[in-house]
């Protein structure tokens, strides 16, 4: 039995999964609201608790960078290391990886069931392979191929620095500038990120957004409120700043696709693609993908992929233990 989490800044899912024939079969798994706890122990031992079992192996996808067993987490108020969460929820040992590294192992667990194409490219090239993947935060992450199989490699992209396309994304980068003061890709393709595009958009004069719009930002969360009035065609400011968020989306993408060389595949996952895919089936991402200048014929020829499979961090944790061997 494996033991994997998938452990981000608003939810932390836990699951038991048991390897046949080199799939993973899901046994049981519970969503937590990570803000609810004060640290992965507490959560973690709830789990085996409740459970009444112990795994054979334990890996953790954390939203944050991983070094020497130990992580900061990127959007909680959480610090983890691995030799202590093991002796807390009583392993002999627990692994932890960045949270896209994870859903990057998780690739190699998907079918085509679980993938919608934005942009078929080539056709079936060997390469390597990218992953993006905007949420409560943004996570970038790389597959290198040597040839037979790819390798796994975590990165903290998502941290860039942002870099405007046009008159309105520099008004964008100096009103977030004034605000923040660093402005990351992050500090955009997120949640929070597109909440702050509507203020932009608000505080610029492009328009007024509804009564009832402001009463559900209000209300509930507020990047879900903003995206569902887009969805829905409710408020044209928010379907303004959803089309905004994107075209930096698939600016972004495509810088990633180019520094990672992925003719093997573009992989968009997270929590905000798949429940916009509407949006990004339309022009505005993949004009955006596309606009590399001398390097269009390059990009074009990408697949790019919208990962559906919201298990995929967790179907990737439990793959990375069990190719590692690592055993609690």
């Amino acid at each position: 039995m494996i033991l994997a989490g998938d452990i981000g800044g608003t939810n932390a899912r836990l699951a038991y999964f048991q390897p046949q024939n080199g799939r993973f079969q899901l046994v049981s798994e519970r969503v937590f609201p990570s803000r609810d706890h004060r640290g992965l122990g507490e959560i973690v031992t709830q789990f085996l608790d409740e459970s009444g079992t112990r795994p054979e192996a334990a890996c953790f996808g954390i939203a944050g960078p991983v070094r020497n067993g130990r992580v900061e987490t990127s959007n909680l108020p959480w610090v983890i290391e691995q030799s202590v969460l093991a002796n807390q929820v009583h392993l002999a040992a627990t692994l932890l990886i960045n949270d896209l590294e994870a859903i990057a192992w998780g690739m190699g667990a998907l079918g085509p069931e679980d993938l919608v194409t934005l942009n078929p490219g080539a056709g079936s090239v060997a390469g390597n392979q990218a992953v993006v993947a905007p949420g409560t935060g943004l996570g970038e992450a790389g597959l290198f191929w040597d040839g037979s199989r790819h390798h796994v490699f975590a990165c903290e992209g998502g941290h860039t620095d942002f870099a405007p396309q046009g008159d309105l994304q520099i008004e964008l980068l100096r009103f977030l500038t004034k605000r923040i003061g660093h402005v990351s890709y992050e500090r955009i393709l997120s949640g929070p990120g597109l909440v702050n595009v509507y203020e932009f958009l608000c505080a610029s004069g492009c328009g007024k957004g509804t009564a009832e719009l402001a009463a559900a930002m209000t209300s509930g969360d507020p990047a879900a409120a903003i995206s569902r009035a887009a969805l829905e065609g409710n408020d044209p400011l928010a379907t303004q700043a959803l089309d905004l968020w994107i075209s930096v989306y698939g600016a972004e993408a495509s810088n990633l696709a180019l520094k990672i060389m992925s003719t093997g595949g573009l992989f968009l996952a997270g929590g905000i693609s798949p429940k916009i895919l509407p949006r990004l089936k339309a022009s505005i991402f993949i004009e955006a993908f596309l606009d590399k200048g001398r390097m269009r014929a390059l990009v074009e020829s990408m697949p790019v992929h919208v990962v559906t499979n919201e298990k995929v961090g967790l179907l990737g944790a439990a793959r990375c233990a069990a190719v590692r061997g690592f055993r609690g």
